[in-house]
């Protein structure tokens, strides 16, 4: 794997137990949540502030929605072209649609980068007790984490090996932090009339099973 997506395996508390127990580190039996994802938070990637104040909701969304951005299915796999996507996301929802921010928590690119888009929606993953209100799925924003994938994938184009693995990365991390059975992951149109996410949708078996995979480590 490039060094550029190499994942963290983050440890539950190790330390804390460790020192309760009285044991050495080499004794210990380590309990391993999923991999936690390299994500670029929106000052990395040099994001517009929202217009006016992203809302924070207590406690933990029940599901995970995946979408596509319906961008081009680019083959500049950089991360330059990760964060020149998040740019035009964030202008396509504020300026175009008069939304207050990027309406989806993260976006996976086709290099396989994740980009933060909903500002503050890292730290509420990282922290597992709060998540932000994104704007992707009508009458589901204040139940769901809103992940979108770049390009166009309802003719026939399929995710990059890449992309697809840092969805399945993502979606395992946020479901462990959150507490989400692997079965709560759904497409944007198991609610709403379009065709987004396209191949996606049909490939959500697949990725509930590769999530629950992950998280099994």
């Amino acid at each position: 794997m490039d060094d550029h997506r190499i994942r963290r395996r983050a440890l539950l508390g190790t330390g804390a137990l460790i020192a309760a127990a009285g044991v050495t580190a080499a004794s210990a039996s380590p309990a391993f949540a999923a991999v936690e994802p390299d994500v670029d938070a929106t000052t990395v990637w040099g994001a517009r502030p929202p217009n006016g104040t992203n809302p924070v909701i207590q406690g933990s969304p029940a599901k995970l929605i995946v979408h596509h951005t319906v961008s081009a299915n680019t083959t500049d796999y950089s991360r330059a072209q990760a964060h020149a996507h998040a740019k035009w996301v964030q202008d396509l929802h504020m300026d175009g649609n008069g939304w207050r921010d990027s309406g989806y928590n993260f976006v996976v690119s086709r290099g396989g980068w994740i980009t933060e888009g909903t500002t503050g929606s890292l730290a509420a993953l990282r922290s597992g007790q709060r998540f932000i209100m994104g704007i992707h799925t009508s009458g589901q924003n204040g139940s769901a984490l809103g992940i979108s994938n770049e390009g166009a994938y309802h003719d026939g184009a399929v995710p990059t090996a890449a992309q697809w693995e840092s969805l399945v990365t993502l979606c395992a991390y946020a479901c462990e932090q959150y507490g989400i059975p692997s079965s709560e992951i759904y497409g944007h149109m198991d609610f709403n009339s379009t065709q987004c996410p396209g191949i996606f949708h049909d490939r959500l078996p697949q990725l509930r099973d590769e999530v629950d995979a992950a998280r099994d480590w």
